[in-house]
């Protein structure tokens, strides 16, 4: 029987190896994919032995890097998981971005997408396998950066596509959207302001921000049997920023209303 493959794209980065880390647990082997080569092999090596985590470089907007990645992919095994984790966002305001900087997000965060995912349609029709989107609260509201929102509202919208045209193969295609998440580029935020996370995290019903772990635990319930009827859905794992602002429930709890 072939081996079971989960492909994670940002598998370097903070969130990318908790998800790879979690899914190892019911697939046989991990591909770890970044364009960052140094970076995705020191993950891999660290998560435990090269059977079982496999390192790739890409650039996942290149149609060939993703040809690569896919052919990568096969020679480990079939492939049960795509996890479009990669993603980045750049400008901070409309006014700020420029056709370069909106160009470049859309084709990160929502066109990569959906060129893994036809790279390994074939094999995960196969395995009638899943594919998880890694979204954001920030493509369900404004929350700034426009051209990573904008793209990311697009990426959810993709992930509708493919549960609607390919469920009758038995692909699963689903979307986590995380909010505020603890990692590096947070960290650096509160060397410089040591209050950056009790400042967020009263805009959160949980009154904290969000673990890579909690995503990760996310991915892997989509991945499994255990959500086998579920696809064309978006789970966010935000603590509660989606549900409502806690801060201005409070406020309006406190005034008069006519």
């Amino acid at each position: 029987m072939s081996k079971s493959v989960a492909i994670v794209t940002g598998a370097a980065g903070d969130i990318g190896r908790a998800i790879a880390k979690r899914l190892a647990d019911d697939h046989d082997i991990i591909l770890l994919v970044d364009i960052d080569e140094a970076a995705v092999r020191k993950a891999a090596e660290g998560l435990g032995p090269a059977e079982r985590f496999a390192s790739f470089k890409a650039d996942i907007t290149s149609d060939a890097d993703v040809a690569g990645m896919a052919k990568a992919a096969s020679g480990l095994g079939g492939v049960k998981t795509l996890v479009n984790n990669a993603g980045a966002a750049r400008a901070v305001s409309l006014h700020d971005t420029t056709p370069a900087i909106w160009r470049a997000d859309n084709a990160l965060n929502l066109e990569a997408a959906f060129l893994c995912f036809r790279a390994v349609e074939d094999q995960l029709k196969a395995s009638k396998g899943s594919v998880i989107n890694i979204a954001s609260v920030n493509g369900m509201a404004v929350f700034g950066h426009p051209a990573y929102s904008a793209a990311k509202a697009g990426l959810l919208h993709f992930t509708r596509l493919v549960a609607v045209e390919y469920g009758k193969f038995g692909i699963r295609s689903n979307a986590v959207a995380p909010g505020t998440v603890r990692t590096q580029a947070w960290e650096v935020r509160a060397a410089a302001n040591p209050n950056v996370f009790e400042e967020a995290k009263r805009w959160y019903a949980l009154q904290r921000v969000v673990d890579p772990a909690d995503v990760a635990n996310a991915v892997s319930f989509l991945a499994s049997p255990l959500a086998s009827a579920i696809t064309g859905v978006c789970l966010p794992v935000d603590c509660g920023l989606t549900a409502g602002q806690a801060e201005l429930a409070h406020t309006f709890s406190q005034s008069e209303h006519y």
